[in-house]
């Protein structure tokens, strides 16, 4: 298949969701700002996200999907099917009793996440009525990890887009009633996370039922008995095990900055929020993007033994973050303010809370080339199945961002947990890349010093450009005119695209090279 087609059909539908969660945001700032109640609901949130990262889309996916694309590859489709009924099943049963827990226990969760917060009581309500969520996100990851080894990738990328819609709906429609119905009109928004996690999860019915491949989930303990005792079951467990212990280090390193954001003062946590939202639109559409697509292809020629196919899907991989991540990463150090502005400088988000969220834009912007690579190096470890070494090297990680959190927080505040981030993905991604060569899995191909040169002077030129735009235009003086607001951005962005593709056509860079890809 064509990788450069299917990573764009995955980016374009992703590029759908992270619109729709951008209108999302901006109707939460401007409706609630960067407020206690948003602190409350941004940390409730976090929770079943935490879990979702932990146990569906973290370590569950990256032992299922590679075992599930080796066990197509070699044992054919009747063995397949009988792996993910088996998995489907106690799945199933575990997201019961784990979704029955995190209610009963969720003043614990959230006191530990952010034992800061002024309305501490409100994300604990909020928390319970959104932890239902990780139950029907984790079936989601079960169905994204069938299609996409399948090779349909249209609808687990789209998915997302369901939640975001239903939380602009309770935004916009049931928060200005709350209030009337003696009710806090940021639980409304909660009631849209709920609601949007049933919808994500039935829209993989049909396109698993076209396949074929609905799973059969046993529900009477007989059942859960005779799955439990698959072989593939005890294999992704086994899998799951260090790389939950990978994925827990970077959740961890999240609860801590959480708690600590808590405590840095109102509005912090916000701030961070919705830095993240911005930082999150080329990490998704990049990374994420490219991960989807190399994981079930990696595994695949892990498969066949095809070392040579293995390093060169890489190498293109490698190639197209530093195209596209380096110019991003760019845009949000120099010309950050802009981009909040037109995004988020609206009702009750004040030019004070646009200056806070900058900082911390800028300091995820550092490490943005990191966060995006990590999204490519990583599967080249898991295809392989080996979750250790990148348990390894995230462990280290873990420690030297909250070194630097020590560092950092003290002087800047809780732009130093964004700048400790963006550090830490610099390095996990370095350290990657350094396992990948020793381990002669990847072997760069020839050219890549002029390639990184020709990328250079283009971002150059662009960071040149955007740097004289961001001071040239009075950005937050232009928050009454937000269309002319919004002009001048798109103007700005959409010329610095054109100077920098056309620049590198210019100096000799073969663009099509990355289309041939397949």
């Amino acid at each position: 298949m064509n990788l450069l087609r299917a990573a764009s059909t995955v980016s374009l539908l992703t590029l759908a969701s992270r619109v729709t969660g951008l209108v999302r945001d901006q109707l939460i700032a401007g409706y609630f700002g960067a407020s206690a109640a948003t602190d409350a609901f941004n940390v409730a949130f976090r929770i079943p996200n935490l879990f979702r990262r932990l146990f569906a889309e973290g370590a569950f996916s990256q032992a299922f999907v590679p075992l599930l694309a080796a066990t197509r590859e070699k044992e054919g489709d009747a063995a397949t099917h009988a792996l993910i009924d088996a998995v489907a099943t106690v799945l199933v049963w575990v997201l019961l009793a784990t979704c029955v827990l995190g209610v009963a226990g969720a003043p614990v969760l959230v006191w530990l996440m952010a034992s800061g917060l002024e309305r501490l009581d409100l994300a604990v309500l909020m928390t319970r009525w959104m932890f239902p969520y990780i139950g029907f996100m984790s079936m989601v990851a079960l169905a994204a990890g069938i299609l996409n080894t399948w090779k349909r990738f249209a609808v687990p990328a789209v998915t997302p887009v369901l939640l975001n819609l239903s939380v602009i709906g309770a935004a916009a429609l049931l928060a200005p009633r709350m209030a009337g119905w003696g009710l806090d009109p940021v639980l409304a928004l909660a009631g849209g996370v709920a609601l949007g996690g049933v919808l994500q999860a039935a829209v993989q019915i049909p396109a698993l039922g076209r396949l074929g491949l609905m799973p059969h989930i046993g529900l009477t303990p007989a059942r859960l008995r005779a799955a439990w005792r698959h072989p593939g079951v005890h294999r992704i467990l086994t899998l799951m095990g260090p790389a939950l212990l990978g994925v827990s280090v970077a959740q961890i390193s999240l609860v801590i900055n959480t708690q600590i954001a808590s405590h840095v003062g109102v509005g912090a946590v916000s701030w961070l929020t919705y830095a993240d939202r911005l930082m999150e639109f080329p990490t998704a559409l990049l990374g994420v993007a490219l991960g989807v697509v190399l994981l079930p292809q990696l595994s695949a020629a892990k498969g066949r033994d095809d070392a040579q196919g293995y390093s060169d899907m890489l190498d293109w991989g490698l190639r197209l973050v530093v195209m596209l991540a380096l110019p991003c990463a760019i845009a949000l150090i120099v010309f950050p303010k802009a981009l909040i502005a037109v995004l988020f400088h609206y009702g009750a988000f004040a030019a004070r809370d646009v200056e806070q969220t900058v900082r911390a834009l800028m300091g995820y912007g550092v490490g943005l080339m990191g966060l995006v690579g990590v999204k490519v190096l990583a599967p080249g470890f898991y295809a392989r199945q080996d979750t250790r070494t990148p348990v390894k090297i995230a462990l280290l990680v873990l420690v030297c961002t909250q070194l630097m959190n020590a560092l950092f927080v003290p002087l800047i505040g809780h732009a130093g947990l964004a700048l400790s981030i963006g550090l830490g993905a610099l390095l996990n991604a370095g350290l990657l890349l350094v396992g990948l060569l020793k381990k002669g899995v990847y072997m760069p191909r020839p050219g890549w010093g002029a390639f990184a040169l020709r990328i250079g002077l283009a971002c150059g030129a662009i960071g040149i450009g955007l740097a004289w735009a961001a001071h040239a235009i009075d950005w937050i003086g232009l928050q009454s005119h937000y269309g002319v607001r919004a002009g001048w951005m798109a103007l700005v962005l959409s010329s610095v695209a054109a100077v920098y593709f056309a620049l590198l056509a210019a100096t000799g860079l073969n663009l099509r090279q990355f289309v041939r890809r397949g």
